[in-house]
């Protein structure tokens, strides 16, 4: 074999081994170990080639991404090729014979190859990290097996993981649950609903203080309640039979359902449902903190505050006027605050932080702090959202963030909270949806239910009630 022409300095030796770093069998070809060489750089071809071939055949592969199989696969392929990679290059600077060099050149490479060689491995360190922690995070927040319920896609053909459904309804709930109280009260609520084809959503947006809720009929809950959600006044004079006192309700009244527990997340989300004539398919609740610590894990959120909001049990918190970056907790107190407002200006606040959310939150982002959000999502109490869906709303959720989002929020005068028409509120959400996708919408509108005799509120002129998102957000209230 002809002997191969050897480094003649420090500077060779490094610059090969670097080349060796970025392509595998360069420093065995130098230093005149052509079988080696050319094996390694076929290899790494082969690897390159599969890769690509995986990225090009694999229907949805952001989704796919996030089953087991796949994140194991990916933790335990990184952590090989960590190894290989750091062998690689100790063994590139081997065959480079540093020992020719003098004394002073070998403690340099030496000590420069020592380092390159770990920071080859950062990189798998990184993608085994993130699979792992992708892995933790699912398994805590999403069931692995599909829920009882028609609604969780059990039964979907693959090519159509909504069976045939044009449209996917997702209820977004805040709650207030804390070490200190008892029960979940859901006082954000609002309905997702998105098309599966464009990912244009209308955000349905539900007043904590709506009352007379209705029940579906032939439930549990409308046979206790056949003339609404009604209970005696509590002794401190506040009302525990408004919208958000359903999903606690249900949870603390098991006998209702012949003994089974836990029954408020479903009894909410079929009122909710019943409420708007759709169907829900599933359910979010996020815990206030837990929201606030989201927002701190993405780097914070710009909002524009149109005026001060104050805050706190004695007014001693403040978000002041003006557009900036704001930090998790100021965001959820913006969102929050009742002070000297009312629940409809939360609801605005509310629709104007999930518009900011949705804009700055962009994959880059997402990707750049996933450990911060990973963590943050443990705050996350419940969801029903099955785990096999993920693959499916991983795609959608990247349509619906560059899509067309609009807001519709049940608040007066559009309607008229203590004495809702039940008709009107279904007939808004059908034609808001009707106007979204020029479809009516997929799931037929129940019959209304008369309402108990109440003094009449005199309606104002609405106009649309449909919204971007984002609209009067940082204009005057």
């Amino acid at each position: 074999m002809r002997q191969a022409k050897k480094p003649a300095n420090a500077g060779a030796v490094l610059g090969w081994l670097a080349l060796a770093a970025l392509a595998p069998g360069a420093a065995h070809l130098r230093a005149g170990r052509r079988r080696t060489g050319l094996t390694l750089l076929s290899c790494y071809a082969a690897v390159l080639l599969a890769l690509l071939a995986v990225a090009l055949t694999t229907d949805n592969l952001l989704g796919s991404l996030t089953e087991d199989s796949w994140l194991t696969a990916i933790l335990v392929g990184a952590a090989v090729l960590g190894a290989a990679w750091f062998a690689l290059v100790v063994h590139s600077f081997v065959v480079l014979r540093p020992g020719r060099l003098p004394q002073s050149g070998q403690i340099v490479t030496g000590t420069l190859a020592g380092l390159l060689a770990v920071a080859v491995v950062i990189p798998f360190g990184m993608v085994s990290q993130l699979a792992w922690t992708s892995r933790r995070t699912i398994e805590g927040i999403f069931a692995e097996a599909p829920s009882d319920a028609p609604s969780s896609g059990t039964g979907e053909r693959p090519e159509d993981p909504w069976a045939g459904r044009e449209r996917v309804n997702i209820l977004l709930l805040g709650g207030d649950a804390d070490d200190n109280r008892i029960g979940v009260r859901t006082d954000s609520m609002n309905l997702a609903s998105v098309d599966v084809r464009t990912g244009d959503t209308v955000l349905f947006s539900l007043p904590r203080n709506l009352e007379d809720v209705r029940f579906r009929p032939g439930t549990p809950m409308a046979r206790r309640f056949p003339d609404g959600f009604t209970l005696p006044p509590d002794p401190g004079g506040g009302r525990s039979d408004l919208l958000n006192s359903v999903w606690e309700y249900a949870d603390a009244h098991p006998e209702l359902f012949d003994g089974k527990q836990h029954q408020g997340p479903q009894v909410l989300m079929d009122t909710v449902g019943y409420t708007l004539g759709l169907q829900v398919d599933w359910y979010v609740l996020v815990n206030i903190w837990g929201f606030a610590r989201i927002i701190d894990a993405i780097g914070g959120v710009t909002i524009t505050v149109e005026q001060d909001v104050v805050f706190g049990k004695y007014n001693e918190g403040l978000v002041k006027a003006g557009t900036r970056k704001l930090k998790g907790a100021d965001a959820m107190w913006y969102a929050r605050s009742r002070t000297y407002s009312d629940d409809y200006t939360r609801m605005r606040r509310q629709r104007c932080v999930l518009g900011a959310l949705l804009d700055q939150a962009d994959p880059a982002t997402v990707l750049a702090r996933f450990n911060r959000i990973a963590l943050a999502t443990k705050e996350l109490i419940r969801t029903d959202i099955p785990r096999p869906m993920l693959k499916h709303l991983v795609p959608l959720a990247l349509k619906v963030k560059n899509a067309e989002v609009s807001s519709v929020q049940f608040v007066p005068p559009l309607i008229n909270t203590g004495r809702p028409d039940w008709k009107e509120i279904r007939d808004i959400a059908d034609k808001a949806l009707r106007d979204s996708t020029g479809t009516a919408s997929p799931v037929a509108t129940p019959s209304s239910t008369p309402s108990r005799k109440k003094p009449a509120t005199p309606k104002a002129e609405s106009g649309n009630p449909v919204q971007r998102i984002t609209e009067g957000c940082g204009g005057p209230l």
